[in-house]
């Protein structure tokens, strides 16, 4: 497992060029066929290095050349196993087409959430509504840049942003992957706005088509990113304009991943983006 991540380069095959041993490199995990252009071929038979074969959770990995890039001298490994959730976001506002001075509403605020939350401010959105369950992820997200925070617990969340944009979102991100935040991010989109599905659903949902017909809001999804868009993740990091490190909660060592990772995760909400340290940077 393991498809977020970043390390030294060990050793290299015989005929490697432009990577040499020393090299600290982030991972661009997604396994491409290179037949298609980059945006259709990262759907052409989709899978990834630590999900369909071996990835970062272990001491050591074997990846082709071309899934690595090397990161620039002001880039923490830290930051480089954050380029890749990052890529996530940022492919996502492409996606949206975000302008300067556009209004989103991210429905969800993990670590997705969160990086879309950045990713939005650096694109130039001004309005920028997070919505959660969890007080302590919207504290997150207000401090990664959300401009309006909305509790869906407390609150009726389409009634709730309509009050602070009465036409509705130019974007609504759905980054929670239930039924209830999928219908919410088209209720809240203005006429003629974008709704953006970033996160993964587990089950199938109860949709009516007609929210969207009578609206002319056009539904999309974004789940993977090209190349450039990775290599662009790691300019915005590396020049400042998207700050990924907020969004780290916790390191830890490997032995620990089970119960201080994957536990942690599901079960405490104050914990988004938990690194796993093995070798190289402390």
């Amino acid at each position: 497992m393991g498809h977020e991540f970043s390390g030294v380069v060990e050793e290299i095959g015989a005929d490697v060029k432009d990577i040499k041993v020393g090299d600290r490199v982030a991972v661009y995990p997604m396994i491409l066929n290179g037949v298609k252009p980059p945006n259709e071929d990262m759907f052409d038979g989709f899978s990834t290095v630590g999900l369909h074969i071996d990835g970062g959770f272990a001491d050591y990995t074997i990846v082709s050349e071309g899934s690595l890039y090397k990161l620039p001298e002001n880039l923490s490994l830290n930051e480089g196993a954050l380029i890749e959730p990052a890529a996530v976001a940022v492919q996502a506002l492409k996606e949206a087409n975000i302008k300067i001075g556009d209004s989103v509403a991210v429905f969800g605020a993990g670590p997705i959430g969160l990086l879309t939350i950045l990713a939005a401010k650096a694109a130039g959105a001004t309005n920028i509504i997070s919505l959660d369950l969890s007080e302590t992820r919207l504290e997150l997200a207000k401090k990664v840049g959300a401009t309006h925070i909305i509790n869906s617990g407390n609150v009726d969340p389409v009634e709730a942003i309509k009050e602070i944009l009465p036409n509705g979102v130019d974007v609504a991100f759905e980054v929670a992957g239930v039924e209830p935040t999928f219908k919410q991010a088209i209720q809240s989109s203005k006429i003629r706005g974008k709704v953006i599905v970033i996160s993964i659903f587990s089950k199938p949902i109860s949709w009516n088509p007609l929210e969207i017909q009578t609206t002319g809001v056009t539904l999309a999804s974004s789940f993977a990113y090209e190349p450039e868009t990775f290599k662009q993740t790691i300019d915005l990091i590396a020049s400042g304009q998207l700050n990924a490190k907020e969004v780290i909660t916790d390191k830890i060592a490997l032995e620990e991943i089970v119960e201080n990772g994957f536990k942690a995760l599901t079960e405490d909400k104050s914990q988004a983006k938990i690194l796993v340290e093995l070798s190289g940077e402390k």
